[in-house]
């Protein structure tokens, strides 16, 4: 084998996808590469949790915080919102993780965990209180 997957991540890729180009399959680093596939659907969920956790978070500060409301916190909402539909619409497999409620409950605790931070509140449900229709909803702003 060429290139030690441990000592140069990104040089292994390279290398690995050279021999991929050239038919070279019998010098994969097959155990690195499954590997490296499945870390990349780690990846895409890690993103979309971080989208959702962010929404939510906002949503929250909008609710909780109507003094303070403003077009910055709309921007961030409707971006979150636009992004997190691309995403859903470039990788469907995602889609089930919305009606997890397991995960659910893990993106609404970090959700809660930002805006308690950012805000200083203590004030959040401890489940969230909107359907996922409506956190999607580029309409919907929380009263």
């Amino acid at each position: 084998m060429g290139i030690a997957y441990e000592k140069d991540i990104v040089a292994w890729a390279n290398e690995q996808a050279s021999f991929i180009r050239a038919g070279r399959f019998d010098l994969l680093d097959l155990e690195h590469l499954a590997e490296e596939i499945e870390d990349v659907g780690k990846s895409e969920k890690r993103e979309l949790a971080s989208r959702m956790a962010l929404l939510l978070s906002h949503l929250l500060k909008w609710q909780f915080q109507s003094g303070r409301r403003g077009a910055s916190w709309q921007r961030t909402i409707k971006e979150q919102r636009k992004e997190i539909l691309y995403d859903l619409k470039e990788t469907p497999s995602l889609k089930p993780l919305l009606n997890d409620a397991e995960w659910n409950d893990m993106i609404w605790g970090k959700a809660v965990g930002i805006a308690a931070s950012e805000t200083g509140l203590d004030v959040f449900p401890e489940v969230c209180t909107w359907t996922t229709e409506q956190i999607l909803d580029q309409e919907f702003f929380p009263t």
